[in-house]
């Protein structure tokens, strides 16, 4: 299973006092020591965080693939292809939400998408969507030309005990139905070292995606200690 480790918030931080410290590529570049898969960054619409420039950088200075997260509209569709983006997931945004609130919703972008998804794929970009773990979201990413999925697993991680398991197996149903429909199966949101073990239940899902409980837990621990903690429990599986 691949580790994805988002770095946002490493730029959120800087940009809550102005400057360049702390440079997300300095993240970029303790995240890939330490053995992720890839590194992920999503660029909003306002900027609030990651910034094209960010970009530039990762690009020129990672070795391990960018997954580029965006918002289904022309502009980030244009900006993908302009600076040769190879990964993308295609999520939701809302100006006024703080964080992604949930998966994309595929039936109301539809039109949109079945319109313009040609221009990645004839670029031969490598597009998966943010979805809420359900076989409805998945039937109309198979529809769309989609290989590849990213279940939202944020109902998961926030839910209490007693409803743990039954997000759990939403998550279970939706990466099997996937699975027997030939898509790529990732997952991330909300999630944590605990919650990871958990997750790691489910059969065939290949990569998580995780930043905000690894850039906090970084205060504490640093960087480079955390990612390889996250990256030992994916491989090792002696705990479940």
């Amino acid at each position: 299973m691949r580790l994805g480790v988002n770095i946002d918030h490493v730029a959120t931080i800087r940009n809550a006092r102005g400057g360049k410290h702390p440079n997300p590529l300095d993240a970029a570049n303790i995240v890939e020591k330490a053995g992720a898969d890839l590194i992920v960054a999503h660029l909003r619409e306002d900027r609030r965080h990651i910034r094209e420039n960010d970009i530039d950088n990762i690009l020129k200075n990672i070795k391990i693939p960018l997954q580029l997260e965006i918002a289904p509209t022309l502009e980030m569709f244009e900006f993908s292809i302009k600076k040769n983006i190879k990964k993308i997931c295609i999520v939701p945004e809302k100006r006024q939400e703080i964080t992604t609130e949930g998966g994309l919703d595929i039936k109301k972008n539809y039109d949109f998408l079945s319109k313009h998804l040609n221009k990645l794929f004839e670029k031969n970009i490598e597009v998966s969507l943010f979805i809420d773990p359900n076989n409805n979201s998945v039937e109309l990413s198979k529809k769309l030309g989609i290989n590849a999925i990213e279940l939202h697993t944020g109902c998961f991680a926030n839910a209490s005990s007693k409803k743990e398991k039954m997000e759990l197996d939403k998550i279970i149903k939706t990466t099997d139905y996937a699975k027997n429909e030939n898509l790529s199966v990732r997952a991330g949101h909300g999630l944590t070292y605990d919650k990871v073990k958990e997750i790691l239940k489910v059969k065939n899902i290949e990569e998580l995606n995780i930043g905000h409980f690894l850039i906090g837990e970084a205060i504490f621990d640093g960087l480079e200690k955390v990612v390889k903690k996250m990256k030992y429990l994916i491989k090792n599986e002696k705990f479940l």
